[in-house]
């Protein structure tokens, strides 16, 4: 069964001669249990089309469906319980005057999750952090600390599919490694689907299993990550992004 189905998406900015066409006539599936990367240069779309899945952009046509339901301009309470968003900035995601009890207490009673406190505790540990965080507030956190909350934060209505835009960019090099790695374990953990936006194919490669590249708002090639490993590239544009990878780790 597919997680995600996404057909001929087309998103756009404003309206007649200031129109601009940023998604054109997008399709890819993602079965259930995957993890599927976005990867192109900024600019390219792939943002784009998470945040119009999530519901963010209401300016799109085309069919997008979510576990075999249509998607329409209004998502649902159940859809929201369904996805949730890791976003890529740690610091701005969360409310500088709310404790981590308070983020993650808020979204459970939202969505009608019981034995708040239980759940606190278990959603900390999930994410590699102890119960001496849960009173501390965003600015007594580590970059690192912080995405880690954000993530038990996506997790706390206990979704099966999360869109994870850019969500190691803004952290060192050293903490990325350390959050892709949670970020694997809990997907394995719990039967989790993502959908991963990267311009960095070594982020990706490291989490994904297929890859979609997009280039001005046009997907141009779907390949695995065992492919892209090989260099077997089909498409112009994906072999000048892993061109471009390798020179800039040499």
């Amino acid at each position: 069964m597919n997680a995600v189905e996404i057909r001929d998406l087309n998103v756009w900015f404003g309206d007649g001669a200031s129109r601009t066409d940023a998604v054109k006539q997008v399709s890819f599936d993602v079965a259930e249990g995957e993890s599927f990367g976005l990867v192109g240069e900024s600019g390219s779309g792939k943002s784009t089309v998470l945040r119009a899945l999530a519901g963010l952009i209401p300016s799109w046509d085309g069919s997008m469906r979510v576990m075999n339901e249509p998607l329409g301009l209004k998502r649902s309470r159940q859809f929201h319980k369904t996805v949730q968003m890791v976003f890529q900035d740690p610091y701005a995601s969360l409310h500088p005057r709310q404790t981590v009890d308070r983020v993650l207490s808020e979204v459970m009673h939202l969505h009608g999750v019981k034995d708040v406190d239980t759940r606190i505790e278990k959603l900390l540990r999930d994410v590699g952090l102890g119960p001496g965080f849960r009173f501390r507030y965003p600015h007594q956190l580590s970059g690192g600390q912080r995405q880690r909350v954000a993530i038990a934060r996506a997790l706390a209505p206990e979704p099966r599919i999360l869109l994870l835009d850019e969500p190691t960019s803004a952290l060192d090099v050293s903490v990325q490694a350390e959050i892709l790695n949670l970020l694997a374990d809990l997907r394995e953990e719990h039967g989790l689907t993502y959908i991963m936006v990267s311009h960095d194919l070594g982020v990706v490669g490291h989490l994904c299993s297929r890859i979609a590249v997009m280039q001005l708002g046009e997907l141009v090639e779907v390949l695995g990550v065992a492919e892209m490993r090989k260099l077997k590239a089909q498409h112009p544009y994906t072999r000048h992004l892993l061109d471009s990878s390798i020179q800039s780790v040499r």
